[in-house]
């Protein structure tokens, strides 16, 4: 994994689960107490019991990583309901109405040797997981009414899928992985935990708040419209591109305005594709005509929207990397696509040729972000090796130059679209900007306290921003470099002041 996705993973998880607590506490209601009874977690479940509901999701977390459509481990593809009956090697492994006699629950429940999972692979499937398969399976082992059984179960299961309601204040400070400015330059759109949140850039209050499907946004662009293209996922379970019109009419809360982006078609304006995992960049050509967006199935779909978002066509799916596509530009004429990708390369693509034209492996490392001239005359690209570099996107991809000042991998890389400056974002807590013809390093901008993934400038050129790890956002002059606003972008979450050192 690049290590945005890998660094610090212990806390990150841990922020997972506090999500995850906040979110149960305040969705369930409080139990009522039942004399001296307690519950077992491994007790069978009541009757009726739910194939796609209950048993699905246990195969899926404990199961499909072995026996999916390409490892088929013991010849068993277990990805739909038939051919979860028509078994592997010994055929059917469920003999409807008897769970003791069936193969399918007696391997998760083994202590033997032969367990599945097997045990070099993961834990055993939690006993009361198990009860829900034997349930399932005294029950008739039946389908439910209406699924096919020859359904995609991973795909079922991502579309029953409900998204969490962000809780009120963040008990952590969120990771901040995409901003983008409001095309009046007053706001800053910043990815959040399902849902994207707005800031005034004056004050450092939040303005709006709209709940998304999507648990991180990962790339952010505007539309000449003013419809705001988002791409974003669940890590490891689903991808997607949306667009939200986020100056929608919605309800009000403490002053903030809450907009639906999951139901409300109002707010939730088009959905372009979702895949089975995150989608980690979005380009949008400054006329809106054409958009690209790639991530972790290391394609690139680019989508013609010429005729307007309601008639939007997938044109063509690129696969040139062979890893994630961790970035993505276009150039402003649309004919050109420069990506970068987890396969230590930079790649330029002729959207109109539909033709590969130039592969860039300079950095020799992972490169995360890439950018472009307007008018496509030179490409750029930043990665693990802390360098930016500069490459002719056409002829044989050659390195014009390459400039070093950042101690740290570079994240990301952005044009100003009003002057020839380039800003990037670093793990060594800076933003820097960067003269376009020359790569001569102008200022360096400090006031992040954590790994500054991403980076933007305004419609208008004035402003940059960055977003931090630790929910840091900063934006700063373009001409002098001064700070204009530093505040946190996690709603409703108490910020420590720093200890006073000690004489």
């Amino acid at each position: 994994m690049p290590r945005w996705f890998r660094s610090r993973t212990a806390r990150a998880v841990a922020c997972a689960l506090l999500f995850s607590a906040s979110q149960t506490a305040s969705a369930q209601p409080e139990k009522k107490p039942q004399g001296n009874k307690t519950e077992s977690a491994a007790e069978a479940p009541a009757k009726g019991v739910s194939f796609i509901i209950d048993v699905a999701p246990v195969l899926k977390e404990n199961c499909f990583a072995c026996h999916d459509a390409k490892k088929k481990s013991g010849k068993y593809d277990m990805t739909t309901y038939e051919k979860i009956r028509a078994g592997g090697v010994n055929g059917d492994p469920v003999v409807p109405g008897k769970p003791d006699l069936s193969e399918f629950h007696a391997l998760i429940v083994t202590t033997e040797q032969r367990r599945m999972p097997p045990r070099d692979k993961g834990e055993a499937v939690p006993k009361d997981k198990a009860a829900i398969v034997a349930q399932w399976i005294k029950e008739g082992a039946k389908l439910d009414a209406g699924l096919d059984p020859k359904a995609d179960l991973v795909k079922e299961l991502r579309v029953r899928w409900k998204p969490p309601v962000p809780p009120k204040a963040y008990p952590f400070a969120i990771i901040v992985n995409a901003i983008t400015f409001t095309p009046d330059n007053k706001h800053l759109v910043v990815g959040g935990h399902h849902e994207l949140t707005v800031w005034d850039i004056a004050t450092g209050k939040l303005a709006t708040r709209i709940y998304t499907r999507a648990e991180r946004a990962y790339g952010l662009a505007f539309f000449p419209d003013g419809k705001l293209a988002v791409a974003g996922g669940r890590p490891g379970q689903e991808g997607d591109v949306r667009v939200y019109d986020i100056n929608a009419k919605g309800k009000s809360e403490d002053g903030v305005t809450i907009l639906d982006g999951v139901n409300d078609k109002a707010v939730l304006i088009k959905h372009l594709f979702d895949v089975e995992d995150s989608v980690l960049c979005l380009a949008v050509t400054p006329d809106g005509k054409t958009l690209a967006a790639g991530g972790c199935d290391r394609a690139v779909r680019v989508f013609d929207l010429s005729e307007g978002l309601d008639k939007a066509k997938l044109t063509q799916t690129v696969e040139n990397h062979a890893d994630w596509v961790l970035g993505c530009a276009l150039s402003a004429d649309g004919k050109f696509l420069l990506t970068a990708g987890r396969d230590k390369t930079a790649k330029v693509w002729d959207v109109k040729g539909k033709e590969s034209v130039v592969t860039f492996p300079e950095h020799q490392n992972i490169v995360y972000g890439v950018a472009v001239k307007a008018d496509g005359s030179a490409g750029f690209s930043v990665g693990a090796d802390k360098q930016l570099r500069t490459w002719k996107p056409n002829g044989e991809g050659k390195q014009v130059k390459n400039a070093g000042g950042h101690g740290d991998d570079v994240f990301k890389i952005v044009a100003n679209p009003k002057q020839p400056l380039l800003a990037t974002s670093s793990a060594d807590k800076t933003v820097r900007l960067w003269n376009m013809d020359t790569l001569a390093a102008g200022k360096s901008l400090a006031g992040l306290t954590d790994y500054v993934y991403t980076v933007a400038f305004s419609p208008d050129g004035e402003l940059v921003a960055g977003g931090s790890y630790d929910g840091g956002i900063a934006v700063w002059k373009v001409k002098d470099g001064a700070l204009v606003k530093a505040f946190n972008a996690s709603p409703g979450f108490a910020t420590k002041e720093p200890e006073p050192k000690k004489k």
